[in-house]
């Protein structure tokens, strides 16, 4: 779906992010990279419809004359519709020579994540007016070893059922005003060994996917 909006306010989101400013090797340091603003120019110009028929005519005659007109552009990926459960996959791998080797450096990530300045100004399922959009963490897939062999544990947090995500799922509303953490007790599963861990051990470990579920 190709959609033109205003270049003023096309690139604007929910929450100021210039003020992040956030920490290196962090989860918000990832989303920040990920989200950021790129420039399109010389290899890379964006193919415009609009100049080319501009500048050739009706787009009958495009094809056969093969004139096309590329032109520099802006490019952003920002979160357009914030999912009832956001999940997060960290790419543990960087290329060695002609080798993969996994990357095993901690990277921090919060309980509590607010995903707004990460969010289009006009994100579809945020009340107009809101200017948070927030997620409790429930459950952490850790891999330990090597890119030839490993072992999959995950951390996972015991809580009430949460009515407000039945309601995003089923109906896509929105009406909680929860922003601190759901509370409930933390579990470590390895196979068929399950054990309580506390908070902390689960913010120290090595995540490979997170699972957050919405809160506001």
């Amino acid at each position: 779906e190709v959609s033109r909006d205003d270049p003023e306010t096309a690139f604007c989101t929910l929450a100021n992010r210039e003020e992040l400013n956030p920490e290196e090797d962090s989860i918000h340091h990832c989303l920040y990279q990920f989200t950021r603003n790129e420039t399109l120019t010389e290899t890379n110009k964006l193919l415009c419809d609009v100049c080319t028929q501009r500048h050739c005519g009706p787009k009958n005659n495009i094809k056969s004359e093969k004139k096309y007109v590329y032109t520099n552009a802006k490019k952003q990926m920002l979160v357009s519709l914030a999912p009832p459960v956001l999940t997060l996959h960290l790419k543990r791998f960087q290329h060695a020579g002609f080798n993969l080797q996994k990357v095993n450096r901690h990277i921090k990530f919060p309980e509590v994540i607010d995903l707004a300045p990460f969010c289009t100004a006009k994100c579809k399922n945020v009340a107009e007016g809101n200017t948070k959009v927030l997620y409790s963490l429930y459950g952490v897939v850790e891999h330990s070893g090597t890119m030839r062999s490993g072992h999959y544990t995950a951390y996972v947090k015991m809580r009430a059922m949460n009515n407000h995500l039945s309601d995003l799922v089923l109906r896509g509303q929105s009406q909680a005003l929860e922003t601190e953490p759901v509370k409930g007790q933390w579990f470590h599963i390895s196979d068929t060994h399950v054990q309580p861990v506390s908070v902390s051990k689960v913010l120290s470990s090595q995540a490979y996917l997170l699972f957050y579920e919405r809160l506001l």
